[in-house]
């Protein structure tokens, strides 16, 4: 693996820390310190400002733009319009003069630099000292905050200090609407604003998408500030003026945000529910409690523990954290983006990874946010009709990216080759009815979905020549590294599994509630030559498959591609995307991400031991892991095989992606959804849990350098942990029972069970 890691900050179990400040790791501390709770997200920016490099970032889920103006081609079904997450109002904007000159820690002399994140209570603290001269010194202190319940309400606390001497202070704070989105654009309109001497309100509008966003604020501070308000164009705050001699002053502000999402028609009720809440909003302290008992919760119920690996307790704590803050449940019509609400890279785009990476955690956690997640494909179930008709298919077909539903990618050979998101949405309906039971909504929702996608896959799927096997041919497969090629063995292997499914709940249906089945085939006009079709289309499905070396070819002729050595190519040409002419990717057998692997990941107990080491094996050592997806399940495969160097190195390599900025684009924003693979890494690889069979399985191995792990699950309203050491593993069991099969050895547990390590060997 040609990746290297960039070690910058301290290691602390339940901390991100940064000791000193470097201009050049700037935007990476920014992207690392950031903080969020799904209804909204801040980068973790000096308030301030500062003369470096920087990205200025505050965003709301479902808050986005339209591009400036429709792509000009000639050809049908290629996205001529796109829209992204946009940069919204900077609640946090600070400006601060000391005796004239403005603050600035990349012009001025500071010492004690430190930037901190709290995983136990989500505060973000900055701390400094300023050196005037050698007679007067002034200690700042920056602390922020977003509330996790209710998710509107933000906090930032500044702290200022005169060490020696008597200094002068003016200080602007305020609500900042002209931020640039990609340091350029603003899609900003103020629409009205209010002040007097404690409190600003006001409400933006984006300029395309017509969505509305109220920010107001109260101040708390003492009687020796004096505040008055003051307006820009697209700025509205107060101004304050005070002198600190050998002593400190704190001001809070308590900031609520409420957006409507509504593109159609404004909420006329905006203006005054945003005073509302202002009005009953918490101070500081006491949110911050309330912070601490949420933060309390999460970590006794989906802690991992790893005793004698700081590093990578560290980095899954860290994972964990940033999962969290980025999507817990609270509103069906958000989805997670690749980025979260850290950054601007992939514009705050949902992939594919919502439903293959992110679901299981959200389903042995949070089984309710896991329905949400499907509940937002529901909802845009209409957005997939109208794509799969762009592709001159019927059904529906998933966008490859997408905030509201539409196809929001602009690159044809990703939004019209590549059917991950559809057979990706049928995996994760799948999956979170197989481990959560919730008939209810596989019959008034999932099955609407499964046979649409099925629809779109067999108009889109084709039969060879002879009409003996059954395929997709011009497509891209989740390697991305080939494009146009036929029979992708992941694409045609998904696209069986969702035809079968399909049909098995369409039987299952039909038996236990036969009004159900004739209204749902009457809806949805399905004929039995259709759900024929589909079955024979099954049947036939051809998947690439060399029985002699029991090696998938990831698509038709891979085999024959020239090889590259990708351990040979210089970590200065990383990422490649920015270092090599896009088509010098395509003309060898290099992987970006795991493709075969991926799919034997998701339906690993299909496949023997012989066969996932023997494709394991061949995958590998041509993969460059250019996507942050990919080490985690090559991970988990390399300790289901017994490879514990390569099983430890992938996990340092996925849990510490960002922290060590091992893509070298950190910069640009979390790596959210391989944040969510980090906790399979551990569950699914170290801990040798598998979701996809009759029963749940637990294998856990150890590596050879931790004293002991341990990790949680929820599963039918049972809490189960797993401790596992170097001679034995015990579950205990919260509930009222669970039947787990460990070490090829059914259990059924109520409480505790210890099971001896010699029974794997």
């Amino acid at each position: 693996m040609a990746k290297q890691a960039y070690e910058y900050f301290k290691i602390d179990p339940w901390k991100m820390i940064e000791e000193g400040f470097n201009h050049e790791r700037n935007k990476v501390a920014e992207s690392i310190f950031s903080i969020a709770n799904e209804y909204m997200g801040v980068r973790g920016y000096m308030e301030e400002g500062v003369s470096t490099d920087t990205l200025l970032g505050s965003y709301f889920n479902g808050i986005y733009e339209n591009g400036l103006k429709e792509n000009e081609t000639h050809y049908k079904g290629i996205v001529k319009r796109t829209h992204f997450m946009v940069n919204s109002v900077n609640w946090l904007y600070t400006k601060i003069l000391i005796n004239g000159i403005q603050l600035d820690v990349n012009k001025q002399e500071i010492r004690n630099f430190t930037r901190s994140l709290d995983f136990k209570t989500g505060e973000m603290k900055r701390s400094f000292i300023l050196v005037l001269d050698k007679n007067r010194e002034v200690k700042f202190t920056f602390r922020r905050f977003l509330s996790m319940r209710p998710p509107i309400y933000g906090y930032q606390r500044i702290e200022i200090e005169a060490l020696k001497d008597s200094v002068d202070v003016e200080m602007e704070v305020g609500l900042d609407y002209s931020i640039l989105h990609w340091g350029k654009y603003n899609f900003w309109d103020v629409l009205k604003h209010d002040g007097d001497s404690h409190s600003v309100k006001a409400i933006g509008k984006t300029k395309t998408t017509n969505q509305h966003v109220f920010s107001g604020y109260e101040l708390k501070t003492n009687s020796k500030v004096k505040t008055e308000p003051f307006s820009s164009e697209k700025v509205i705050g107060h101004k304050m003026t005070f002198v600190l001699n050998n002593e400190k002053i704190q001001i809070d502000k308590l900031t609520t945000n409420i957006i409507d999402k509504n593109t159609e028609s404004k909420n006329p009720n905006l203006w005054e529910d945003g005073i509302e809440h202002l009005s009953k909003q918490p101070i500081y302290q006491i949110a911050f409690e309330e912070n601490q008992k949420y933060w309390e919760k999460v970590w006794h119920d989906y802690d991992i523990e790893i005793i004698g690996d700081e590093k990578n307790q560290q980095g899954i704590r860290f994972c964990i954290f940033q999962l969290q803050q980025t999507y817990n449940g609270v509103d069906p019509s958000n989805n997670i983006g690749a980025k979260g609400l850290t950054g601007e890279a992939y514009s705050g785009h949902a992939f594919w990874d919502t439903e293959t990476y992110c679901l299981p955690f959200f389903i042995f956690n949070n089984p309710k946010a896991s329905k949400n997640l499907l509940m937002f494909r529901y909802h845009t179930l209409d957005n997939a009709r109208k794509r799969a008709k762009d592709l001159d298919c019927i059904g529906a077909c998933y966008p490859i990216a997408t905030l509201n539903g539409d196809e929001a990618c602009d690159l044809w050979q990703h939004a019209s080759l590549q059917f991950q998101p559809s057979t990706a949405v049928s995996y994760g309906i799948w999956h979170y009815v197989k481990n959560t039971l919730d008939k209810e909504f596989l019959y008034d929702y999932g099955i609407e979905m499964l046979i649409e996608i099925s629809r779109f896959l067999l108009s889109r799927g084709d039969w060879n020549h002879n009409h003996t096997k059954f395929g997709f041919y011009g497509v891209m497969g989740p390697d991305e590294f080939q494009m146009m090629v036929n029979h992708n063995a992941y694409t045609n292997f998904m696209a069986k599994k969702t035809f079968d499914y399909t049909l098995e709940v369409m039987d299952e249906l039909k038996r236990i509630d036969s009004k159900k089945y004739i209204k749902l085939s009457d809806e949805l006009n399905i004929k039995q030559n259709e759900l024929k079709a589909m079955n024979e289309a099954s049947k036939a499905m051809y998947i690439p498959y060399d029985k002699e070396n029991l090696l998938y070819e990831q698509h038709e002729g891979y085999f024959d591609l020239p090889h590259i050595d990708v351990d040979k190519i210089p970590v200065e040409d990383f990422p490649l995307y920015s270092h090599w002419s896009y088509d010098r990717i395509y003309r060898n057998d290099m992987i970006k991400q795991p493709d075969v692997l991926m799919f034997m990941f998701l339906y690993n107990q299909s496949f023997s031991k012989e066969e996932k080491k023997a494709n394991y094996d061949y995958y590998e050592p041509r993969c460059i892991h250019e996507s942050s997806l990919s080490p985690s399940i090559h991970s988990v495969f390399a300790a289901e095989l017994g490879k514990m160097d390569e099983a430890v190195k992938f996990f340092g390599f996925a849990t510490r992606m960002d922290i060590d900025d091992y893509n070298r684009n950190t910069c640009e924003g979390l790596h959210t959804t391989s944040i969510a693979a980090s906790w399979i890494n551990i569950v699914y690889g170290f801990g040798g849990f598998r979701s996809d069979g009759d029963s749940l399985v637990l294998n856990p191995v150890i590596p050879p350098m931790w004293k002991q792990y341990s990790f949680k699950f929820k599963y039918l309203g049972n809490l189960i942990t797993v401790v596992v050491n170097k001679k034995q593993v015990e579950i205990t069991c919260h509930g009222q029972g669970v039947e787990l099969m460990i070490y090829g050895k059914k259990y059924q547990i109520k409480s505790n069970l210890k099971v001896s390590k010699d029974v794997a060997s």
